[in-house]
């Protein structure tokens, strides 16, 4: 029987995090994997709750949570209501936040090993946490950009964003302009040592597994070739004709995963069981 409970715990500058643990009795792998979701993402986009169910069915818990800035409220877990804290948001308040999480599972689920899984941006901040973690086991990350940093603007989309302190970003999805504000270009620029992939990637001594669509148009198959080439254990693995989001979309009605969405659940299991 499959259980699930939601809980919130403070994370970055006290903003709340949305949590939430599924289970089957026994979780007889003695692993918990804590899943963080992308850019313009939230913990229960698309097949996320399947995915953490068939997890649980096959032993694992399965820990998702919304990053305290993701633009969504406790309230509107699933609506990007809070577009102030969206623009607030930046890669070292959700590492932050990951920490937090890891945190709340070490004394919820105590002896058990803990693995991180990430889709998109939330796999490349598992990659980061796990140069400044220890008490990690493995990682997977899908579908994820191989740095950062090289995506800033320069030029006069930078000293534009300076002036106005605010870019947007349009979700086609919501049809919502999104604001991200400079902030975020600081924060990247104060903190380009700790967002270094490839510096995580070449000091990672836990298993990675990077799983990748090779008709990605988002972050594109070559992000992944340097993935693997800088990771001293990363292991590779490309889907053909799989895109960004391995044919998954929101909502999510589907009986069945897509056949891109279940190579990549089944080859991950594998490895966790490994």
């Amino acid at each position: 029987m499959i259980t699930k409970y939601s809980t919130v715990i403070k994370g970055s500058s006290d903003k709340p995090i949305l949590i939430d643990a599924t289970l089957s009795k026994g979780y007889v792998n003695n692993k918990v994997v804590i899943f963080s979701h992308g850019f313009k993402g939230f913990k229960d986009w698309g097949p996320f709750n399947k995915i953490a169910d068939y997890f649980a069915s096959n032993g694992f818990v399965f820990v998702k949570f919304n990053f305290s800035y993701n633009g969504t409220s406790i309230q509107s877990a699933e609506d990007f209501v809070d577009l102030d804290a969206f623009g607030n948001n930046n890669f070292s308040k959700e590492l932050n936040d990951l920490g937090l999480v890891i945190d709340w599972v070490e004394n919820e689920f105590p002896e058990m090993e803990i693995s991180l899984f990430g889709h998109s941006r939330g796999g490349s901040i598992s990659i980061l946490k796990i140069a400044e973690d220890n008490r990690l086991s493995s990682i997977i990350s899908w579908a994820s950009p191989s740095d950062f940093l090289v995506k800033l603007p320069d030029g006069e989309k930078l000293k534009k964003w300076k002036e106005t302190n605010v870019a947007y970003i349009y979700n086609g999805r919501t049809k919502q302009n999104m604001p991200l504000y400079y902030q975020f270009y600081k924060d990247c620029l104060a903190n380009k040592n700790r967002l270094n992939i490839r510096y995580s990637l070449q000091r990672m001594k836990v298993p990675h597994l990077h799983i990748h669509g090779d008709a990605d148009p988002t972050i594109l198959i070559d992000e992944a070739y340097s993935i693997n080439r800088w990771g001293n254990n990363t292991y590779l693995h490309i889907i053909k004709d799989a895109n960004h989001v391995f044919d998954a979309s929101h909502p999510y009605n589907l009986a069945n995963f897509p056949k891109h969405l279940e190579e990549a659940i089944n080859v991950t299991l594998d490895f966790l069981k490994r």
